[in-house]
């Protein structure tokens, strides 16, 4: 008698692309058909890692993921281990990251303040420097800087994520926003964060990730109320109208693509950054566009 069947040769378990991104608004959004299996990825599995953005940035010098959410800030520090996907980025076009205290501090007034910062390599950071190279950065996790603020166990607070729309509510003052700012120098949007994949996954795969990467966000795009819903539980302190105005902030064109305007973006904040020795040469930036 025959013996038992077994799973054919060709029948393989798919292959695990661990991909990590923020717990914030905006990359629920992003991700909501990939990981609520909207989107066929047929011999792969994607498993989705939740962490803050200076603890991917961290992870990423050892490669711990496939595929990582970094701050472009980053970047010239893991060149060699990922390159940036086409898709996937999220820039401040005339608003970014924001510099709040308690009290009507004037942006020159910044230069020797103590100021909460989420990470030394964020992007954030490195756009606070290039204004203000002289303050005593104190760094935070970026969902305990209002507070620190509030209390007043520093002078300013940097804030990335949702809070930089709710802090008036809670009474604290714009200092600087620095997507204004950047504008104002260069006339371009001001790159916060890419997705980056292994360089050593190859180009082939590289760009199929890219590519559901993509889908994923024309998906959320397309189907804004309900992926919207999927990503409030992300939005820390708001309400529908305002998660939904934050989402549209950072998961738009500019996600979709960085296109020419995108990549001299990117390019000249690692520029500026290398010119003033915050970031180490070369300022090459490579991209890994879909074929």
């Amino acid at each position: 008698m025959p013996g038992p069947q077994t799973a054919s040769k060709t029948e393989r378990e798919p292959v695990e692309i661990r991909l990590a991104h923020s717990p914030d608004s905006d990359d629920a959004f992003m991700f909501y058909a990939l990981a609520t299996h909207k989107l066929s990825t047929p011999g792969y599995k994607y498993t989705h890692i939740l962490s803050d953005i200076q603890s991917l940035n961290e992870a990423a010098l050892t490669e711990t993921y496939d595929v990582t959410a970094i701050s472009f800030a980053a970047y010239p520090t893991l060149r060699d281990k990922y390159i940036l996907l086409g898709c996937g980025a999220s820039f401040g076009e005339g608003y970014g990251p924001i510099v709040v205290s308690t009290k009507s501090l004037k942006p020159t007034e910044l230069a020797g303040k103590r100021i909460a910062v989420p990470g030394l390599k964020t992007s954030a950071y490195l756009a606070l420097k290039l204004y203000e190279a002289n303050f005593e950065a104190v760094v935070l996790p970026f969902e305990k800087i209002i507070e620190a603020v509030q209390k007043e166990v520093v002078e300013a607070g940097l804030l990335i994520h949702e809070g930089q729309l709710f802090f008036p509510q809670l009474g604290l003052h714009r200092v600087l926003d620095l997507g204004i700012w950047w504008q104002e120098q260069t006339r371009l949007p001001l790159p916060l964060g890419g997705n980056a994949v292994r360089r050593a996954l190859g180009p082939v795969l590289g760009r199929q990730i890219s590519k559901t990467i993509r889908d994923s966000v024309s998906y959320g795009l397309e189907h804004r109320e309900e992926a919207l819903n999927y990503a409030m539980q992300f939005a820390r302190e708001m309400d529908a109208e305002l998660a939904d105005k934050f989402v549209g902030m950072y998961v738009n064109k500019w996600t979709l693509g960085y296109g020419e305007k995108g990549q001299q973006a990117v390019k000249e904040l690692i520029k500026r950054g290398i010119k003033a020795r915050l970031l180490p040469g070369p300022p090459t930036v490579d991209f890994l566009t879909e074929e």
